[in-house]
């Protein structure tokens, strides 16, 4: 599954805006942007969602899940629950 917040970064590490992701993805900006504004995971119609992960896949971007290792090699961001401080 996709968060929001993960569609965002990719997003941002591509360097592209919602209505390029759209149409690499074949949807509308609306659904790309009705996906973005979803609480934790993204909420939508199963193509849909899995049209994006295609795309995002097919540019290079690997999406990696919970507690999930990073198979491939290259530059990334991963988020973390944050420490606290002493």
């Amino acid at each position: 599954m996709i968060t929001a917040s993960q569609m965002r970064a990719a997003r941002a590490l591509l360097g592209i805006d919602q209505k390029t992701l759209a149409e690499m993805a074949g949807l509308s900006v609306p659904t790309i942007q009705r996906m973005e504004a979803s609480d934790g995971n993204v909420r939508g119609v199963v193509d849909s969602l899995t049209k994006v992960v295609d795309a995002l896949t097919q540019a290079g971007i690997e999406l990696i899940g919970e507690n999930a290792q990073s198979i491939a090699g290259g530059r990334g961001v991963r988020l973390r629950t944050p420490t606290e401080k002493p």
